[in-house]
């Protein structure tokens, strides 16, 4: 029997809140001989329980989860191991998602608007270079960064837009992303600063402008 043979399929985790999501990357990743989908979780709690047990090769997460984000998860895990590949897949593709995943530790960033089969060669790539970034977006973000005099704000501070953006108050931005109110509301005071804002409208209209924000939830 041959080296390859004998070699066994790379495990596979996926977390998504979304099953129709799960399923669809479960088959894309069912028609590679070398992976297998060992697992599957819908939010942060069942993922953390899930690599805990099944200690995949990759995790393959969404970036905004019902009890918290994907950047959780990946530096989490990236705590614990070095060589595990981290692949982060979110509709929401702006430069700071993308620098925001690089310094969690994930191994590749892909948009949910690209192909299945990137997915699953990102995940190959995560193996062979766990701790090498792949992103299709990164030379754009890093030249747009180099000039851009845009308001800088935090890799928590932009989670707590995106909640704002979605339409949720100070106390469930709290709660999902695991503080107390007063930190949530220090943090929403120094976006509103940094922005130049009075009040969550004009900071949503003026972080769209500038590129900060993709899609605000009506």
């Amino acid at each position: 029997m041959s080296t390859e043979q004998e070699a066994q399929p790379t495990t596979v985790l996926l977390i998504d809140d979304h099953e129709l999501i799960r399923t669809g990357l479960a088959r894309a990743f069912e028609r590679d001989p070398n992976m297998s989908v060992v697992g599957q979780a819908s939010n942060v709690a069942q993922a953390m329980a899930a690599y805990a047990g099944l200690k995949p090769q990759v995790v393959v997460t969404d970036l905004q989860l019902p009890d918290g984000t994907g950047l959780d998860i990946v530096r989490a895990i990236r705590q614990q191991s070095e060589t595990v590949g981290l692949v982060m897949l979110t509709m929401h593709s702006g430069d700071e998602h993308i620098f925001a995943a690089m310094e969690a530790g994930a191994s590749a960033f892909v948009g949910k608007d690209a192909p299945s089969r990137e997915v699953v060669s990102a995940a190959r790539h995560s193996v062979i270079s766990p701790r090498t970034f792949l992103c299709s977006g990164l030379a754009g973000a890093m030249m747009r960064r180099a000039t851009d005099d845009r308001p800088k704000l935090s890799e928590r501070e932009q989670e707590v837009l995106a909640l704002l953006a979605e339409g949720l108050g100070t106390a469930a931005i709290a709660k999902k992303l695991y503080m107390s109110e007063s930190t949530a509301k220090t943090h929403i005071a120094k976006i509103y600063q940094k922005l130049g804002a009075t009040n969550r409208a004009q900071a949503l209209v003026t972080a769209m402008r500038l590129g900060l924000l993709s899609m605000v939830t009506p």
